[in-house]
């Protein structure tokens, strides 16, 4: 596989905190959002493909059941809302809340340390 996050595919990934990677995530999916939002399809297409990069390094990952179950179901819904037909009527704004939390309990694991 040809990976963007090359540094992170080799391992790197592994020395985040499951927040802190679902805040590198949710980079990505703001970026996907606000490329869109702007009209740059293209844009908003490959930061969508990085964030599902980021989702399969996160998975590979996975060190509990649970986390891996919440893993795969926030892949499903992110491609369905962003490429399918957006069948569990998720929005822009409610996948910005969902990875806001994990930016804020990763910035309070930073300052925490």
């Amino acid at each position: 596989m040809n990976y963007q996050h090359k540094q992170l595919s080799e391992g790197r990934w592994r020395e985040f905190t499951f927040f802190e990677q679902m805040a590198h995530i949710g980079s990505e999916i703001d970026r996907t959002i606000r490329w869109k939002q702007k009209g740059n399809s293209e844009y908003s297409t490959l930061a969508f493909w990085r964030a599902l990069e980021l989702i399969d390094l996160t998975i590979s990952s996975a060190r509990t059941a649970p986390r891996l179950k919440e893993l795969t179901r926030t892949r499903e819904a992110l491609a369905d809302h962003f490429v399918f037909s957006n069948a569990y009527g998720t929005t822009d704004e409610c996948w910005k809340k969902y990875f806001f939390c994990f930016a804020y309990a990763a910035q309070l694991h930073r300052t925490n340390r």
